[in-house]
């Protein structure tokens, strides 16, 4: 057995296990927390200052490798980062209307099935009629089906509350957020968006073949940092925009300099460092797996996040007191959603 297959299965369970615990810490940080005074934070790390950070250690010339490449170059990567922020912002929303489990969930099932399509559909409409392509939109349907599945349950979910925990209804449906079919909504559409991050990189090539010149000498792998960062930075005018607007419209900018805002940006850069931790030992994980990095690598990746998403979601008691007939669809539903990431990663092979 190749010896860098048990390190790269390992640095993709980490990645997979910061995926689907960066929302985690938004659970701690008090209801009186207004969303944009812990969101607002949490973009800022992710999408300026770690890269602006990171990138200069992890690529030799970053800066004038994005001031060389050029306008053409970078122009789409940009349009589809920015859309990427939309998604990102709306699925923080999601977290906040409908919890950890479903957001998840319905978020993570969009986001692998338009993932998939919309580049090849962008850069590869030939191969979709093609044994690949039916293969590809066999996972796509499956990963839809298991949103469908995730949404229902927390349709059943909310109903058994009400009927048989009034309180507990209570305190997990605050009567000031959208309706759950609202909140599904939110979560799937922040799933779209959020896959315009893989179209986004699809567009890198000339950006990392640059990184990789004679010029610069990078590797191929710190090489995708640069389209990372430049991903991120588009990210930043559509997420850190709504935080400045929020900020704003509701007055909240007073809140960073109350009491107890230090535990805020705590919970906002642990959040950064998972999230972005995620996308790091994915990269890692994927070198090290050869050429079934890519495809079995991402099914092990998304397989393993939505799972740690669900079960973070529990711990945290999103489902206490929730009828088992809702729990037994959720389950299901991350189950179907689970098939179709390895009907998905099986299509990469073909």
């Amino acid at each position: 057995m190749d010896p860098n297959l048990p390190l790269g299965f390992t640095f993709v369970l980490l990645g997979a296990i910061c995926g689907g615990s960066f929302g985690l810490p938004s659970k701690f940080a008090g209801k009186d927390t207004p969303w944009e005074n812990l969101w607002g934070p949490f973009f800022f790390f992710v999408t300026i200052l770690i890269p602006l950070t990171l990138g200069p250690v992890a690529v030799d010339g970053f800066f004038q490798i994005c001031s060389t490449a050029g306008f053409s170059a970078v122009i789409w990567i940009l349009v589809f980062g920015l859309l990427w922020g939309f998604g990102s912002m709306t699925l923080g929303l999601s977290f906040a209307f409908i919890g950890l489990s479903l957001a998840y969930a319905i978020n993570y099932g969009a986001q692998i099935a338009f993932d998939s399509m919309i580049p090849m559909a962008i850069h590869h409409p030939d191969k979709i009629l093609t044994p690949q392509g039916y293969t590809v939109m066999a996972g796509v349907v499956a990963c839809l089906i298991g949103v469908v599945v995730s949404g229902r349950a927390g349709i059943l979910k909310t109903a058994s509350l009400k009927k048989d925990r009034p309180d507990v209804a209570e305190i997990q449906q605050d009567t000031k957020k959208p309706k759950i079919f609202v909140g599904q909504a939110i979560a799937f559409i922040s799933g779209v968006l959020c896959a315009c991050y893989a179209v986004a990189f699809s567009f890198g090539k000339p950006v990392t073949d640059l990184a990789q010149a004679e010029q610069f000498g990078n590797s191929p792998l710190s090489s995708t940092y640069v389209v990372t960062a430049l991903i991120l930075w588009g990210g930043a005018v559509s997420a850190c925009g709504y935080c400045v607007f929020k900020l704003t419209k509701n007055g909240t900018w007073k809140n960073f300099a109350a009491p107890g805002i230090g535990k805020v940006l705590v919970l906002a850069l642990a959040m950064a460092c998972l999230h972005d931790g995620a996308i790091v030992f994915f990269g890692l994980g994927a070198t090290k797996l050869g050429d079934i990095g890519v495809s079995v690598g991402y099914a092990v990746f998304m397989s393993f996040a939505i799972i740690v998403g669900n079960v973070n979601g529990f711990l945290t008691g999103e489902w206490k007191g929730a009828s088992r007939e809702s729990i037994n669809w959720i389950i299901g539903g991350i189950a179907v959603l689970i098939v179709g990431v390895c009907v998905l990663a099986k299509a990469n092979t073909m």
